[in-house]
């Protein structure tokens, strides 16, 4: 049974373009994180990169929160 948080998510991916739109920004930065934390080396510029994609994911995730707030 999917709870009250994830029913609420599940509707907003139908019903609102802005919060669909904004999650799958999010999970395309979260894969791009794990196939470069997946390197067994990182150069400094795939570390910059990582922090660079943490916090684009961040600021997705807040996007993604202040959205849900108003349908709370």
């Amino acid at each position: 049974m999917a709870t009250k948080e994830e029913a609420l998510v599940e509707r907003l991916m139908r019903e609102n373009e802005e919060f669909s739109k904004t999650k799958q920004a999010h999970s395309q930065l979260a894969k791009q994180l794990d196939e470069l934390e997946k390197k067994p080396f990182l150069s400094p510029q795939d570390e910059m990169e990582i922090k660079i994609l943490k916090k684009k994911k961040l600021a997705l995730k807040d996007e993604m929160e202040k959205i849900l707030v108003k349908y709370r």
